[in-house]
């Protein structure tokens, strides 16, 4: 295709390791029928394609290598990060579920979204981490599955992994989306550690909205 896709690392740890690969197309790059191709052919657990910002504002759209996704939390930290990279600081990024409100601190990059725009995970509590830590992907053949468990309940800290085949991704190494979701679910604010180590915070609201915040990393682009 010859198109140019940047590449961040989305809730990495404080030193910038880890986190979850994310591309960046332009949408004045790419036709929106090859959208879902190119997010294949990244074979990042997302791939977002952004219009230029007007006023503040930024319509991005969201894709799986399978699917287009309404919201994805890790895609939209990454993304607000990147515009302020790039200068260009916007305030909200307009996904198909509804407008996501940004906030940018020294270090964290939050968003703010609802529980009911994530995908319909199946959450499974498991007793304790060494189960979560023993799962592999190939467990899983179908369906959009996060377990977790609590490493530290009183501090709502909890580790996690995610499978979902039916979304063209075996194994997801920080998914945004889904913190947000459990937080709704536990209506109670968390330290979310996933996969290998990357690190999601959540804050829950009572009137039903979730801020999620991480650290973001540049990575090296790619032409496609």
């Amino acid at each position: 295709m010859g198109i140019r896709v940047e590449v961040v690392r989305v809730f990495t740890d404080p030193a910038g390791r880890g986190g979850n690969e994310l591309g960046i197309a332009r949408a004045s790059d790419v036709a929106e029928a090859d959208h879902q191709a190119l997010a294949a052919k990244a074979g990042f657990s997302e791939t977002v394609v952004v219009e230029e910002p007007v006023d503040e504002i930024a319509k991005v759209r969201i894709y799986t290598p399978a699917v287009e996704l309404p919201f994805a939390g890790h895609p939209s930290v990454g993304t607000a990060w990147w515009f302020a990279e790039q200068g260009r600081p916007v305030r909200i990024l307009q996904v198909p579920a509804g407008p996501v409100a940004i906030e940018l601190t020294d270090s964290l990059t939050w968003i703010r979204a609802r529980g009911e725009w994530a995908p319909e995970f199946t959450f499974h509590q498991l007793d304790d981490v060494d189960t979560l830590t023993h799962l592999r992907p190939d467990d899983f053949d179908e369906g959009k599955h996060y377990l977790w468990a609590w490493t530290d309940e009183h501090r709502g800290a909890l580790r996690s992994r995610m499978f979902a085949p039916s979304m063209g991704i075996a194994e997801d190494e920080a998914t945004g989306a889904a913190a947000v979701a459990i937080t709704a679910l536990l209506r109670r604010s968390l330290i979310i550690t996933q996969g290998k180590g990357s690190q999601l915070f959540t804050e829950w609201d009572s009137d039903g909205w979730v801020r999620l915040g991480g650290r973001v990393s540049p990575d090296s682009p790619i032409t496609l």
